[in-house]
Protein backbone atom coordinates (compact mmCIF):
# COMPACT_ATOMS: atom_id res chain seq x y z
CA UNK A 1 0.00 0.00 0.00
CA UNK A 2 1.03 3.49 -0.65
CA UNK A 3 2.09 5.98 2.31
CA UNK A 4 3.64 8.59 0.08
CA UNK A 5 4.96 9.88 -2.47
CA UNK A 6 7.62 13.02 -3.01
CA UNK A 7 9.11 14.81 -6.38
CA UNK A 8 10.93 18.04 -6.40
CA UNK A 9 12.19 19.84 -9.37
CA UNK A 10 10.64 18.34 -11.61
CA UNK A 11 8.16 20.21 -14.34
CA UNK A 12 6.20 22.47 -12.28
CA UNK A 13 7.29 21.22 -8.70
CA UNK A 14 10.26 23.40 -8.06
CA UNK A 15 10.31 22.44 -4.10
CA UNK A 16 10.11 19.06 -2.72
CA UNK A 17 5.68 18.15 -2.73
CA UNK A 18 4.47 15.17 -0.69
CA UNK A 19 1.15 13.45 -0.98
CA UNK A 20 0.37 11.49 1.72
CA UNK A 21 -2.28 9.04 2.80
CA UNK A 22 -1.10 8.30 6.52
CA UNK A 23 -4.94 9.18 8.00
CA UNK A 24 -5.02 12.15 9.78
CA UNK A 25 -6.72 12.46 13.00
CA UNK A 26 -10.12 12.76 12.01
CA UNK A 27 -13.50 11.01 12.29
CA UNK A 28 -15.34 11.15 9.03
CA UNK A 29 -15.91 7.67 6.90
CA UNK A 30 -13.71 5.17 8.90
CA UNK A 31 -14.93 2.20 8.04
CA UNK A 32 -15.42 3.01 4.53
CA UNK A 33 -12.18 4.98 3.60
CA UNK A 34 -9.29 3.90 6.15
CA UNK A 35 -7.19 1.18 6.07
CA UNK A 36 -5.77 -0.96 9.06
CA UNK A 37 -2.09 -1.96 9.09
CA UNK A 38 0.02 -3.32 11.52
CA UNK A 39 1.53 0.19 12.50
CA UNK A 40 -0.44 2.96 10.38
CA UNK A 41 -4.14 4.29 9.58
CA UNK A 42 -3.60 4.66 5.82
CA UNK A 43 -6.18 6.14 3.37
CA UNK A 44 -7.85 4.19 0.06
CA UNK A 45 -6.87 7.10 -1.72
CA UNK A 46 -6.85 10.72 -2.44
CA UNK A 47 -9.08 12.95 -5.24
CA UNK A 48 -6.53 16.18 -6.57
CA UNK A 49 -7.95 19.37 -7.68
CA UNK A 50 -7.16 22.87 -9.72
CA UNK A 51 -7.13 24.86 -12.15
CA UNK A 52 -5.94 24.03 -15.69
CA UNK A 53 -2.24 24.54 -16.07
CA UNK A 54 -1.82 24.19 -12.21
CA UNK A 55 -0.03 21.19 -12.00
CA UNK A 56 -2.34 18.34 -11.54
CA UNK A 57 -0.85 16.57 -14.74
CA UNK A 58 2.77 17.20 -13.94
CA UNK A 59 2.32 15.15 -10.40
CA UNK A 60 0.65 12.59 -11.90
CA UNK A 61 3.20 12.32 -14.54
CA UNK A 62 5.96 12.39 -11.70
CA UNK A 63 4.61 9.21 -10.70
CA UNK A 64 4.33 7.33 -13.92
CA UNK A 65 8.10 8.52 -14.27
CA UNK A 66 9.42 7.40 -11.16
CA UNK A 67 7.46 3.82 -12.58
CA UNK A 68 8.78 4.50 -15.64
CA UNK A 69 12.20 4.74 -14.55
CA UNK A 70 11.85 1.74 -12.27
CA UNK A 71 10.75 -1.00 -14.30
CA UNK A 72 12.83 -0.23 -17.33
CA UNK A 73 15.89 1.14 -16.19
CA UNK A 74 17.87 -2.08 -17.39
CA UNK A 75 16.49 -1.31 -21.15
CA UNK A 76 18.03 2.04 -20.85
CA UNK A 77 21.45 2.38 -23.33
CA UNK A 78 23.93 3.39 -21.79
CA UNK A 79 23.79 6.38 -24.33
CA UNK A 80 20.13 7.24 -23.75
CA UNK A 81 18.88 10.31 -22.15
CA UNK A 82 16.49 9.56 -19.07
CA UNK A 83 13.37 12.49 -20.33
CA UNK A 84 13.79 13.97 -17.16
CA UNK A 85 13.13 17.70 -17.38
CA UNK A 86 13.44 19.86 -14.04
CA UNK A 87 11.82 23.08 -13.08
CA UNK A 88 13.28 25.65 -15.93
CA UNK A 89 11.84 29.15 -14.65
CA UNK A 90 14.71 29.13 -12.00
CA UNK A 91 17.91 29.30 -12.69
CA UNK A 92 18.95 27.91 -9.69
CA UNK A 93 16.96 24.19 -10.44
CA UNK A 94 17.37 24.19 -14.00
CA UNK A 95 20.59 22.96 -13.78
CA UNK A 96 20.05 20.61 -10.57
CA UNK A 97 19.23 16.77 -10.29
CA UNK A 98 15.02 15.77 -9.81
CA UNK A 99 13.77 14.29 -6.99
CA UNK A 100 11.33 11.56 -6.17
CA UNK A 101 10.59 9.48 -3.07
CA UNK A 102 8.06 6.70 -2.54
CA UNK A 103 7.18 5.27 1.00
CA UNK A 104 5.11 1.54 0.49
CA UNK A 105 4.12 -1.53 2.44
CA UNK A 106 4.15 -4.64 0.77
CA UNK A 107 4.05 -8.21 2.84
CA UNK A 108 3.90 -6.42 5.89
CA UNK A 109 7.34 -3.95 5.57
CA UNK A 110 7.99 -0.74 4.84
CA UNK A 111 10.26 0.83 2.30
CA UNK A 112 11.36 4.19 1.53
CA UNK A 113 12.99 4.40 -1.98
CA UNK A 114 13.98 7.01 -4.04
CA UNK A 115 16.39 9.02 -6.46
CA UNK A 116 17.96 12.06 -7.71
CA UNK A 117 18.44 12.09 -11.42
CA UNK A 118 18.84 14.32 -14.48
CA UNK A 119 18.17 13.71 -17.95
CA UNK A 120 21.71 11.75 -17.98
CA UNK A 121 22.32 9.91 -15.09
CA UNK A 122 21.62 9.24 -11.41
CA UNK A 123 23.11 10.54 -9.19
CA UNK A 124 21.71 9.05 -6.26
CA UNK A 125 19.56 6.76 -5.09
CA UNK A 126 18.62 5.05 -1.12
CA UNK A 127 16.37 2.45 -0.14
CA UNK A 128 15.64 2.14 3.77
CA UNK A 129 13.38 -0.54 5.09
CA UNK A 130 11.41 -0.52 7.81
CA UNK A 131 10.14 -4.12 10.00
CA UNK A 132 9.72 -2.71 13.58
CA UNK A 133 9.98 0.83 13.79
CA UNK A 134 13.56 2.71 13.08
CA UNK A 135 14.30 2.76 9.37
CA UNK A 136 17.20 0.86 8.70
CA UNK A 137 19.39 2.11 5.64
CA UNK A 138 19.77 -1.09 3.26
CA UNK A 139 21.73 0.79 0.45
CA UNK A 140 22.94 4.56 -0.84
CA UNK A 141 24.52 6.05 -3.58
CA UNK A 142 25.84 8.77 -4.36
CA UNK A 143 28.05 10.59 -6.82
CA UNK A 144 31.43 8.81 -5.31
CA UNK A 145 29.67 5.49 -5.26
CA UNK A 146 27.34 2.66 -3.61
CA UNK A 147 27.10 2.04 -0.43
CA UNK A 148 25.49 -1.77 0.16
CA UNK A 149 25.18 -1.82 4.11
CA UNK A 150 25.77 -5.82 5.64
CA UNK A 151 21.82 -5.84 6.16
CA UNK A 152 21.23 -5.82 2.20
CA UNK A 153 23.42 -8.62 1.12
CA UNK A 154 22.08 -9.18 -2.64
CA UNK A 155 23.14 -6.03 -3.54
CA UNK A 156 27.24 -7.04 -2.78
CA UNK A 157 29.74 -7.05 -5.74
CA UNK A 158 27.22 -5.38 -7.97
CA UNK A 159 27.88 -1.60 -7.58
CA UNK A 160 30.42 -1.76 -10.87
CA UNK A 161 27.82 -3.65 -12.85
CA UNK A 162 25.95 -0.19 -12.55
CA UNK A 163 25.68 2.03 -15.54
CA UNK A 164 25.62 5.77 -14.50
CA UNK A 165 21.93 5.83 -16.36
CA UNK A 166 20.56 2.53 -14.79
CA UNK A 167 18.83 2.01 -10.87
CA UNK A 168 21.17 -0.58 -8.90
CA UNK A 169 17.82 -1.19 -7.57
CA UNK A 170 17.06 -2.65 -11.21
CA UNK A 171 20.74 -4.21 -11.22
CA UNK A 172 19.86 -6.51 -7.85
CA UNK A 173 16.74 -7.50 -9.12
CA UNK A 174 18.30 -8.44 -12.64
CA UNK A 175 20.67 -11.23 -10.14
CA UNK A 176 17.34 -11.86 -8.23
CA UNK A 177 17.56 -10.26 -5.10
CA UNK A 178 14.91 -11.28 -2.87
CA UNK A 179 14.43 -7.37 -1.39
CA UNK A 180 14.49 -6.08 -5.25
CA UNK A 181 12.07 -8.51 -6.62
CA UNK A 182 9.86 -7.68 -3.55
CA UNK A 183 9.94 -3.95 -5.17
CA UNK A 184 10.07 -4.39 -8.39
CA UNK A 185 6.81 -6.52 -7.79
CA UNK A 186 5.18 -3.68 -5.70
CA UNK A 187 6.10 -0.79 -8.42
CA UNK A 188 4.00 -3.41 -11.07
CA UNK A 189 0.77 -2.88 -8.85
CA UNK A 190 1.43 0.95 -9.04
CA UNK A 191 -0.28 1.50 -12.27
CA UNK A 192 -0.92 4.97 -13.56
CA UNK A 193 -3.13 5.67 -16.36
CA UNK A 194 -4.66 8.82 -18.70
CA UNK A 195 -8.47 9.12 -18.35
CA UNK A 196 -8.09 11.22 -21.63
CA UNK A 197 -6.35 8.81 -23.99
CA UNK A 198 -7.68 5.71 -22.70
CA UNK A 199 -8.29 3.42 -25.47
CA UNK A 200 -4.81 1.54 -24.88
CA UNK A 201 -6.43 0.43 -21.70
CA UNK A 202 -9.22 -1.49 -23.29
CA UNK A 203 -7.09 -5.00 -23.79
CA UNK A 204 -6.99 -5.43 -19.84
CA UNK A 205 -11.04 -5.51 -20.57
CA UNK A 206 -10.85 -7.78 -23.40
CA UNK A 207 -8.75 -10.38 -21.51
CA UNK A 208 -10.92 -10.44 -18.35
CA UNK A 209 -14.18 -10.50 -20.44
CA UNK A 210 -12.86 -13.97 -21.98
CA UNK A 211 -13.09 -15.41 -18.29
CA UNK A 212 -16.51 -16.70 -17.36
CA UNK A 213 -16.10 -15.44 -14.03
CA UNK A 214 -14.91 -12.10 -14.44
CA UNK A 215 -17.37 -11.55 -17.18
CA UNK A 216 -20.38 -11.68 -15.27
CA UNK A 217 -19.39 -9.57 -12.77
CA UNK A 218 -18.25 -6.86 -15.48
CA UNK A 219 -21.14 -7.56 -17.59
CA UNK A 220 -23.19 -7.05 -13.82
CA UNK A 221 -21.38 -4.09 -13.39
CA UNK A 222 -22.24 -2.24 -17.22
CA UNK A 223 -25.83 -3.22 -16.25
CA UNK A 224 -26.03 -1.56 -12.97
CA UNK A 225 -24.82 1.74 -14.32
CA UNK A 226 -27.43 1.69 -17.04
CA UNK A 227 -24.92 2.44 -20.03
CA UNK A 228 -28.47 2.73 -22.76
CA UNK A 229 -27.27 -1.06 -24.20
CA UNK A 230 -28.94 -4.23 -22.64
CA UNK A 231 -25.52 -6.47 -23.26
CA UNK A 232 -22.30 -6.80 -25.12
CA UNK A 233 -20.99 -8.64 -27.93
CA UNK A 234 -17.17 -9.44 -28.34
CA UNK A 235 -15.33 -11.18 -31.36
CA UNK A 236 -12.60 -12.11 -31.42
CA UNK A 237 -11.11 -12.14 -34.78
CA UNK A 238 -7.60 -13.88 -35.70
CA UNK A 239 -5.52 -11.40 -38.09
CA UNK A 240 -6.21 -11.22 -42.02
CA UNK A 241 -3.16 -9.91 -44.50
CA UNK A 242 -6.07 -9.59 -46.97
CA UNK A 243 -7.36 -6.67 -44.66
CA UNK A 244 -3.98 -4.46 -45.18
CA UNK A 245 -4.28 -1.86 -47.88
CA UNK A 246 -3.64 -2.75 -51.56
CA UNK A 247 -1.61 0.40 -52.19
CA UNK A 248 0.83 -0.45 -49.31
CA UNK A 249 4.52 -0.61 -50.48
CA UNK A 250 5.30 -4.57 -50.42
CA UNK A 251 8.22 -3.86 -47.77
CA UNK A 252 6.29 -1.98 -45.58
CA UNK A 253 3.48 -4.96 -46.20
CA UNK A 254 6.00 -7.84 -45.39
CA UNK A 255 7.04 -6.49 -42.64
CA UNK A 256 3.81 -5.95 -40.85
CA UNK A 257 2.65 -9.77 -41.59
CA UNK A 258 5.76 -10.78 -40.30
CA UNK A 259 4.92 -8.55 -37.36
CA UNK A 260 1.30 -9.53 -36.79
CA UNK A 261 1.28 -13.05 -37.61
CA UNK A 262 -1.10 -15.01 -35.11
CA UNK A 263 -2.54 -11.50 -33.56
CA UNK A 264 -5.84 -10.65 -33.31
CA UNK A 265 -8.38 -7.98 -33.08
CA UNK A 266 -11.78 -7.56 -30.98
CA UNK A 267 -14.99 -6.22 -32.66
CA UNK A 268 -16.99 -5.31 -29.83
CA UNK A 269 -20.79 -4.47 -30.22
CA UNK A 270 -23.60 -3.41 -28.02
CA UNK A 271 -27.48 -4.89 -28.32
CA UNK A 272 -30.51 -2.60 -28.22
CA UNK A 273 -33.96 -3.19 -28.43
CA UNK A 274 -35.82 -2.46 -31.90
CA UNK A 275 -39.66 -1.17 -31.70
CA UNK A 276 -42.13 -1.05 -34.25
CA UNK A 277 -44.65 2.21 -35.05
CA UNK A 278 -46.40 1.14 -31.89
CA UNK A 279 -43.26 1.05 -29.45
CA UNK A 280 -43.44 -2.96 -29.06
CA UNK A 281 -40.17 -4.65 -28.49
CA UNK A 282 -39.83 -6.49 -32.11
CA UNK A 283 -36.21 -7.56 -31.83
CA UNK A 284 -32.38 -6.16 -31.18
CA UNK A 285 -30.09 -3.89 -33.23
CA UNK A 286 -26.33 -4.21 -33.09
CA UNK A 287 -24.05 -1.01 -32.53
CA UNK A 288 -20.36 -0.89 -33.25
CA UNK A 289 -19.26 -0.21 -29.96
CA UNK A 290 -16.33 2.43 -30.66
CA UNK A 291 -18.46 4.46 -33.35
CA UNK A 292 -22.30 4.15 -32.34
CA UNK A 293 -21.87 4.30 -28.52
CA UNK A 294 -20.95 7.66 -26.39
CA UNK A 295 -17.35 8.64 -24.99
CA UNK A 296 -18.43 7.99 -21.33
CA UNK A 297 -19.53 4.55 -22.43
CA UNK A 298 -16.34 3.53 -24.34
CA UNK A 299 -14.21 4.97 -21.51
CA UNK A 300 -16.31 3.35 -19.00
CA UNK A 301 -15.93 0.09 -20.55
CA UNK A 302 -11.94 0.85 -21.71
CA UNK A 303 -10.99 1.35 -17.73
CA UNK A 304 -13.48 -1.33 -16.57
CA UNK A 305 -10.99 -3.91 -16.84
CA UNK A 306 -8.00 -1.61 -14.96
CA UNK A 307 -10.68 -0.81 -12.28
CA UNK A 308 -11.35 -4.54 -11.73
CA UNK A 309 -8.13 -5.80 -11.86
CA UNK A 310 -6.20 -3.32 -9.11
CA UNK A 311 -9.61 -4.01 -7.18
CA UNK A 312 -8.72 -7.95 -7.36
CA UNK A 313 -5.06 -8.03 -6.70
CA UNK A 314 -4.56 -4.82 -4.40
CA UNK A 315 -2.30 -2.21 -5.43
CA UNK A 316 -2.85 1.07 -6.31
CA UNK A 317 -4.32 2.93 -9.41
CA UNK A 318 -3.86 6.75 -10.17
CA UNK A 319 -5.84 8.28 -12.91
CA UNK A 320 -5.40 11.76 -14.45
CA UNK A 321 -9.15 13.48 -15.26
CA UNK A 322 -10.96 10.57 -14.46
CA UNK A 323 -14.02 12.21 -14.66
CA UNK A 324 -13.55 13.47 -18.27
CA UNK A 325 -16.63 12.43 -20.54
CA UNK A 326 -18.23 10.96 -17.52
CA UNK A 327 -21.51 12.20 -15.96
CA UNK A 328 -20.70 13.18 -12.28
CA UNK A 329 -23.17 10.02 -10.90
CA UNK A 330 -20.49 7.51 -13.22
CA UNK A 331 -17.70 9.04 -11.97
CA UNK A 332 -19.01 8.71 -7.98
CA UNK A 333 -20.21 4.89 -9.00
CA UNK A 334 -16.29 4.35 -10.23
CA UNK A 335 -14.55 5.94 -7.15
CA UNK A 336 -17.32 3.88 -4.80
CA UNK A 337 -15.74 0.95 -5.74
CA UNK A 338 -12.74 1.44 -3.58
CA UNK A 339 -14.97 2.88 -1.09
CA UNK A 340 -16.84 0.22 -0.44
CA UNK A 341 -15.16 -2.75 1.91
CA UNK A 342 -16.90 -5.78 0.23
CA UNK A 343 -15.66 -4.24 -3.20
CA UNK A 344 -12.47 -3.51 -1.77
CA UNK A 345 -10.92 -6.80 -0.13
CA UNK A 346 -7.46 -6.10 -1.07
CA UNK A 347 -7.06 -2.59 0.62
CA UNK A 348 -6.37 -1.55 -3.20
CA UNK A 349 -5.92 2.72 -3.34
CA UNK A 350 -7.49 5.17 -5.61
CA UNK A 351 -6.07 8.08 -6.58
CA UNK A 352 -6.95 10.99 -9.79
CA UNK A 353 -7.78 14.63 -10.66
CA UNK A 354 -10.90 16.03 -11.25
CA UNK A 355 -12.93 19.31 -12.06
CA UNK A 356 -15.81 17.65 -10.78
CA UNK A 357 -16.53 19.46 -7.57
CA UNK A 358 -19.18 17.00 -6.67
CA UNK A 359 -16.69 14.97 -5.29
CA UNK A 360 -16.05 17.72 -2.36
CA UNK A 361 -19.61 16.59 -1.23
CA UNK A 362 -18.76 14.61 1.96
CA UNK A 363 -22.27 13.52 2.50
CA UNK A 364 -22.70 12.23 -1.02
CA UNK A 365 -18.91 10.25 -2.06
CA UNK A 366 -17.73 9.83 1.25
CA UNK A 367 -14.22 11.67 0.85
CA UNK A 368 -12.44 12.81 3.79
CA UNK A 369 -10.44 16.33 4.57
CA UNK A 370 -7.05 14.44 4.30
CA UNK A 371 -8.26 12.86 1.06
CA UNK A 372 -8.76 16.34 -1.14
CA UNK A 373 -5.58 17.82 -2.37
CA UNK A 374 -5.22 21.14 -3.95
CA UNK A 375 -2.26 22.10 -6.59
CA UNK A 376 -2.15 25.91 -7.57
CA UNK A 377 0.83 27.86 -8.78
CA UNK A 378 2.53 30.71 -7.05
CA UNK A 379 3.81 33.80 -9.24
CA UNK A 380 7.06 32.35 -9.82
CA UNK A 381 5.34 29.15 -11.73
CA UNK A 382 6.23 26.76 -8.70
CA UNK A 383 3.02 23.95 -7.96
CA UNK A 384 2.10 23.88 -4.31
CA UNK A 385 -0.01 20.77 -3.43
CA UNK A 386 -1.85 20.66 -0.04
CA UNK A 387 -4.67 19.35 1.00
CA UNK A 388 -7.86 20.41 2.79
CA UNK A 389 -7.39 18.61 6.48
CA UNK A 390 -3.51 20.87 6.41
CA UNK A 391 -5.41 24.23 4.98
CA UNK A 392 -6.00 27.06 7.67
CA UNK A 393 -8.28 29.71 7.94
CA UNK A 394 -6.97 33.34 8.58
CA UNK A 395 -7.22 32.97 12.69
CA UNK A 396 -5.49 29.37 12.10
CA UNK A 397 -7.94 27.25 12.96
CA UNK A 398 -8.50 24.57 10.82
CA UNK A 399 -11.80 23.38 8.48
CA UNK A 400 -14.50 21.43 10.13
CA UNK A 401 -15.84 18.88 8.67
CA UNK A 402 -19.37 20.19 8.47
CA UNK A 403 -18.68 23.46 5.97
CA UNK A 404 -19.56 23.37 2.75
CA UNK A 405 -16.38 22.34 0.54
CA UNK A 406 -17.63 22.55 -2.52
CA UNK A 407 -19.15 25.87 -2.47
CA UNK A 408 -16.23 27.15 -0.51
CA UNK A 409 -13.95 25.81 -3.08
CA UNK A 410 -15.48 27.55 -6.26
CA UNK A 411 -15.53 30.04 -4.13
CA UNK A 412 -11.74 30.66 -4.08
CA UNK A 413 -11.66 30.15 -0.36
CA UNK A 414 -8.91 27.82 -0.69
CA UNK A 415 -7.30 28.96 -3.91
CA UNK A 416 -6.52 26.23 -6.92
CA UNK A 417 -8.98 27.76 -9.56
CA UNK A 418 -8.56 30.26 -12.49
CA UNK A 419 -9.13 33.61 -11.69
CA UNK A 420 -10.93 34.74 -15.12
CA UNK A 421 -11.19 38.45 -15.80
CA UNK A 422 -14.17 39.95 -17.70
CA UNK A 423 -14.54 38.76 -20.88
CA UNK A 424 -15.13 41.65 -23.88
CA UNK A 425 -14.86 40.61 -27.12
CA UNK A 426 -14.82 43.27 -30.00
CA UNK A 427 -15.31 42.07 -33.76
CA UNK A 428 -13.77 43.61 -36.56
Amino acid sequence: MLIEFSVGNFLSFRDKKTLSLVAAGISEAKESNVLETNRLSLLNGAVIYGANSSGKSNFIKAMSTMRRIVLFSLQQQSVKTLDIKPFLLNTETESQPSFFEIVFETEGIRYRYGFEITNKEIVGEWLYETKKNADKLLYIRQNDGIEVTASFKEGKDLESKTRNNALFLAVVDQFNGQIAKRIMKWFNSFITISGLNHEMYQKVTFDMLENKDYALMLNSFYEKLDLGFDRLKIEKVKFNPKELPEDMPEPVMKLMVKDLEGAFRYNISTTHKQFNKNNEPIGEKEFDMRSQESAGTNKVFNLSGVLFDVLNNGGVLVVDELDASLHPLLTRALTRLFNKKENNIKNAQLIFTTHDTNVMNSKNWHYRRDQIYFIEKDKYGASDLFSLAEYKEKDGSKIRKDRSFEPDYLQGKYGSIPVIGEIKVTFP
